[in-house]
């Protein structure tokens, strides 16, 4: 698989982020997010970002997920989208978001 046939297999997603608390039952501090991917729905995620961000920070606001890597069970919450960051060199993830406004559920490439 050549290396364009291999990122085109992630599905990257913009969606905006609707609802934002804490997630009480995660081994590390996160967050339950529900995120509104246009029409693909609204999905939710487990995010450990509560290092750098707050509730109010985040609600309204775009973030860039990996839509296609399945379900996963966190702490009994359902995270069925990977909210995507790096790290800031001190371990503290900095959210990857469009500087503008962008259509809901639009694919990244």
């Amino acid at each position: 698989m050549d290396p364009l046939e291999a990122f085109q297999t992630l599905d990257l997603r913009v969606g905006r982020i609707l609802r934002a608390e804490p997630h009480p039952k995660a081994r590390k501090p996160a967050y339950q997010l529900w995120i509104d991917l246009g029409p693909l729905g609204i999905k939710t995620s487990s995010a450990q970002i509560r290092d750098l961000y707050e509730v109010g920070d985040l609600v309204g606001s775009l973030v860039v997920v990996a839509a296609n890597l399945g379900t996963k069970i966190i702490g009994g919450f359902p995270s069925e989208v990977l909210v995507l960051g790096v790290s800031d060199g001190q371990g503290r993830v900095v959210l990857l978001r469009p500087e503008r406004e962008v259509p809901l559920g639009g694919r990244v490439y």
